[in-house]
């Protein structure tokens, strides 16, 4: 290991068969932490070549169980999003999809930070099973074409290791470690297609599109490389996605968006995904067909239908689709309001995000109890014009405590200008 450290910070190019080593022998304990660490920050100050990343995405897809999906029909194509700030996209996308006829067999993860996790949100559905067997998701998926599950105790160990080393030895930012992270869970999952969205701004990982674009170019060569097609959308995170922040409310704009009624942000998101995915699917050959068809399915009832028995078929209470009623309610509300005329110039996601995380919706540590009701509902986006005095946001809590301090954050990420905002291009790029 040491020889192949000293490569690697030489600038040299690792052979298939030393990464196999290195990732192996860190799997099963031979390699120690310090040794990897040295190994992770000769790669983030001298990168790989598309061949090692898609080698070292490779050894960790099978460092441990692999996901085989060939008993569902069809071409299986599955979504990822680098994450961000009211980011409830795959809830739209994934019975939207399914409607259409792709079967989405989706492992996701919880939140951490002031990145929402798709699991939490689900389980804003009272009942809602994230912990299902093998041939349970399996079976699920051949029935009803969509299941959205944890992820299994012992997929990717060698990345879950290597991702909680980056995160302490400051090599989180290597572009070939953030890449193949991603890739291999993805893999090992069982997909035949992938399509990435990849968040651009502050409330995001990756702050400018060049960034981003490194980010995604590397990630689809590693597609490329091990036989997977994908397709990255570079999308804008310098504001929250939609209105909504926080669990329960952030499911109830996604409902509203599979009836038609959502942000136009997040329903050209989901359109967007869903008809990269319809097309890689097999299911079309046109992207504007695509998403014209994916636009009657919700016109039809039928996306928000699908979602209601996925819910069902999860054990979840599938009611709450047609009553919010049924979902969990904040006691307090407070509302953020302009403190003068002017047009919307910012809308700071992080704080949007931080403000979230401190009212009780997501997580500071990994075992930090989440309170699905609470979190933040916008009214303006950027560009819209306010009167003094408007309501800007509406901040619900269930403490008064945690209302308190979350309230200065909220007010801190808007700012308001005497002239009129051009709002930035919410979808930047698709490699």
């Amino acid at each position: 290991m040491v020889d192949l450290i000293a490569k690697k910070r030489d600038g040299f190019e690792h052979s298939t068969e030393e990464i196999q080593f290195i990732v192996k022998g860190y799997t099963e304990g031979t390699i120690p932490d310090y040794q990897m660490s040295a190994w992770a920050m000769a790669v983030f100050w001298r990168g790989m070549t598309p061949r090692e990343t898609a080698d070292l995405t490779l050894a960790m897809a099978t460092s441990g169980d692999q996901i085989d999906l060939s008993s569902i029909n069809g071409i299986k194509v599955d979504k990822h999003s680098t994450g961000g700030v009211g980011d409830k996209t795959s809830l739209v996308v994934a019975p939207l999809v399914a409607a259409a006829g792709i079967p989405v067999a989706k492992m996701s993860g919880r939140g951490l930070g002031h990145s929402g996790g798709t699991l939490d949100k689900l389980e804003s559905f009272a009942g809602y099973q994230v912990e299902r067997s093998r041939e349970q998701f399996l079976q699920q998926v051949r029935e009803i074409g969509v299941a959205i599950i944890g992820q299994s105790g012992n997929l990717t160990p060698a990345d879950k290791k290597l991702y909680a080393l980056r995160d302490v030895t400051a090599t989180v930012e290597a572009v070939p470690l953030i890449a193949s992270s991603i890739m291999s869970k993805k893999i090992a999952a069982g997909a035949d297609a992938i399509v990435l969205d990849v968040k651009v701004g502050k409330g995001a990982f990756m702050k400018t599109v060049e960034d981003a674009e490194r980010l995604a170019s590397a990630m689809v060569e590693i597609g490329r490389q091990v036989g997977r097609q994908t397709v990255a959308v570079l999308s804008d995170m310098n504001q929250p996605l939609g209105f909504a922040v926080g669990n329960a409310l952030e499911v109830q704009e996604a409902v509203e968006t599979l009836k038609g009624d959502g942000p136009k942000d997040l329903t050209e998101l989901a359109l967007t995904v869903g008809s990269q995915m319809l097309v890689l699917g097999g299911k079309e050959t046109e992207l504007d067909v695509a998403r014209h068809k994916l636009e009657e399915l919700i016109a039809s009832g039928r996306a928000v239908d699908k979602l209601a028995e996925m819910v069902a078929a999860q054990g979840g209470d599938a009611q709450a689709v047609y009553d919010f009623s049924r979902f969990p309610q904040a006691s307090l509300k407070y509302e953020i309001t302009a403190v003068k005329a002017g047009y919307i110039a910012e809308i700071n996601a992080e704080n949007i995000g931080h403000a979230s995380v401190l009212l009780g919706a997501g997580r500071l540590t990994k075992e930090t109890k989440i309170d699905l009701a609470v979190g933040i509902v916008l009214q303006k986006k950027v560009g819209d014009f306010a009167e003094k005095g408007e309501v800007l946001a509406t901040v619900y809590a269930n403490q008064q405590k945690l209302l308190d301090t979350a309230r200065p954050e909220v007010e801190a990420a808007f700012q308001i200008s005497e002239s009129p905002v051009q709002a930035s291009p919410f979808i930047y790029k698709i490699i």
